[in-house]
């Protein structure tokens, strides 16, 4: 335990050299595995393992034969709130919990201020849903997309620095609930639910559906 303790502070110190420090910028390659683990007086076995968060949460990747690379897409702004999750040691209970306070204002919010056309992409992400799941294909990309919609259409820059931890609570309820035939046949009716309420301009509607989508998928996935 105290071994993974130590590479999640690890994988902590590595983001502040990039978020913070702006010591390696998205592209640049960490200096390699003997070096590395020297300056920051670990083990070998310590830095993979920090490294192995790192891949994990899309910061780095690992180029056969190259070494480790900075990804070239991240959003530097959004990695510190990244740092907090790592270290933190989230569960799908607290992140499930998480969503439950946050998502059901976030979608009352959305209904009152998104423009036509937020709501039209809104409501279209919705529908690719549907159609990933009948055919099952996954949903992932397309489920972040939705939530990541409505809480833009907040218009609160500060709602949309939580997203990070959303999308690590989709990634896992997706994972959980790929086996579970109910849990999909509720997803597709309460994402359905959320739709109508935004769509007829109903806030108080949609953070009642938003809230009981989340509900719905911790007691499917036994996180209550």
């Amino acid at each position: 335990m105290e071994q993974k303790r130590l590479s999640d502070s690890v994988a902590d110190d590595i983001m502040s050299m990039i978020a913070i420090e702006k010591r390696f910028h998205p592209g640049d390659k960490l200096p390699n595995e003997n070096e590395f683990s020297e300056e920051l007086n670990i083990s070998r076995t310590t830095l993979r393992e920090a490294i192995r968060i790192l891949v994990t949460n899309g910061i780095v990747e690992i180029k056969r034969g190259k070494g480790t690379y900075i990804k070239e897409d991240i959003d530097v702004n959004n990695i510190e709130s990244l740092s907090f999750l790592t270290d933190a040691k989230i569960n799908a209970k607290d992140l499930y919990e998480m969503r439950l306070i946050f998502e059901p204002e976030a979608a009352y919010y959305a209904t009152i201020r998104a423009t036509d056309v937020e709501l039209k992409r809104i409501l279209e992400y919705g529908l690719q849903i549907e159609e990933r799941i009948n055919r099952n294909e996954d949903r992932t990309a397309v489920e972040q997309n939705f939530h990541k919609s409505i809480v833009k259409a907040t218009h609160n820059e500060f709602m949309e620095k939580l997203m990070p931890v959303i999308y690590q609570a989709i990634d896992k309820g997706v994972i959980l609930s790929k086996k579970k035939e109910l849990a999909i046949k509720e997803t597709i009716n309460d994402h359905k639910m959320i739709m109508e309420f935004m769509k007829n301009r109903n806030p108080e509607g949609a953070k009642s559906a938003m809230k009981i989508h989340i509900l719905h998928a911790m007691k499917e996935l036994g996180i209550e």
